[in-house]
């Protein structure tokens, strides 16, 4: 006999800890799976850790609602909750007239999304902004910031747990099946195999998002929810002069990502990075021989940079929809009723910015869920 409960939630990364606390302001009987040990370890632990403000995306598209909406949202739990955060600001750059008419276009981009903080900067003021850069000009976005990602998370785990959440870690989904008014989510464990009835269930599942729609029957291809993995390395920066920047300092956004760019961490560190690189499987590695491609990425705009300063640091892998070929490709966050799924929420392709959309994500699918139970 399966465990009835109201609320099945799939996976504990930052957004679906966010629903969960959010959820659980209302809902009881809510139960969080998760396959690995604990909270947060692919994704949402494994990325630059900064708040964005709301410039790169489409205009229109969940990306940029989530993250316009989100930001503001979380600054507000950070400083609510004691989160360590800092809202440093950030300057995009172009390095020479070529790029100045793109960096330009994003600048219009940003304020029709609604970041009404943006401001183009010269040469001179890049300079005395961020004496060590080297720009033509700049954006200068002074709500992005960064936060530590893991306080972050063990924040939303307390306070679902506190208000109710279930968690049940070490725990696969293996199978998902439309059942009665609900559907029967089939768990696997140390202790074997076992099954929970759901009213709801939220796919918050990250890397495996689309193969647990894939249990619930949809075709993956049909419906445009294959994920393609894509990597990102990062590099420290240990110098003996210490920080070069006293804020974020970005290229020009790459087709698949937003370059790499120099990142102050909440340890005093500094991070180059990420690259972008499709792969066929999840590995955290860095690769070493990529340090000189990173130099002379950077070095564009930041020119005292030494190589030797450079060490490998981690990697993290993007579940990301649009693949090495393919356009802008949004957040999939979709009730499934016109599937014949009613009651099952799936969010697949959370990326980049789905850390700083989390909290306006949780609202969101809180809200959904909501108006699915009525």
């Amino acid at each position: 006999m399966s465990i009835e409960v109201d609320v099945a939630i799939i996976g504990a990364g930052v957004v679906g800890l966010a629903v969960a606390a959010e959820l659980a302001r209302q809902q009881k009987g809510v139960f969080v799976l998760e396959k690995n040990q604990t909270f947060g370890l692919e994704t949402s632990s494994r990325n630059s850790e900064v708040i964005h403000a709301g410039i790169y995306y489409p205009e229109g598209s969940l990306k940029a609602r989530f993250c316009i909406e989100g930001n503001p949202l979380l600054y507000e739990f950070c400083e609510k909750y004691g989160v360590d955060h800092r809202r440093l600001g950030k300057i995009i750059v172009a390095t020479d007239d070529a790029e100045f008419e793109q960096l330009f276009q994003l600048l219009k981009l940003g304020h029709r999304n609604g970041v009404t903080d943006l401001r183009l900067i010269s040469r001179n003021e890049v300079r005395h902004t961020e004496p060590n850069v080297e720009a033509v000009a700049a954006i200068l976005s002074p709500s992005t910031g960064i936060l530590d990602a893991y306080s972050l998370m063990r924040t939303l785990y307390g306070l679902a747990r506190e208000r109710g959440t279930d968690f049940v870690f070490e725990t696969e989904v293996i199978g998902l099946e439309k059942m009665g008014t609900g559907h029967e989510v089939e768990i696997r464990d140390r202790e074997g195999t076992s099954s929970i009835h759901a009213d709801i269930v939220i796919n918050s599942a990250g890397l495996n998002s689309d193969r647990v729609a894939g249990l619930a029957g949809i075709d993956l291809t049909q419906a445009g929810y294959r994920l393609h993995y894509c990597k990102g390395e990062y590099f420290s920066l240990n110098s003996p002069d210490g920080p070069p920047v006293s804020r974020l300092v970005y290229p020009l956004p790459e087709h698949a990502g937003k370059g790499i760019h120099v990142t102050p961490a909440m340890d005093g560190r500094v991070r180059l990075g990420p690259n972008t690189r499709y792969v066929d499987e999840i590995d955290y590695g860095v690769d070493e021989t990529g340090r000189e491609v990173f130099y002379e990425s950077v070095r564009k705009f930041l020119p005292g940079l030494r190589l030797e300063d450079l060490e490998p640091e981690m990697a993290g892998i993007r579940p990301k929809l649009q693949g090495p070929e393919d356009d802008f490709r949004d957040f999939v966050i979709a009730h499934e009723e016109d599937r014949g799924l009613p009651g099952l929420i799936n969010m697949v392709g959370i990326e980049s910015p789905g850390l700083t959309g989390a909290i306006a994500i949780g609202r969101h699918v809180a809200g959904m869920v909501h108006g699915i139970l009525g």
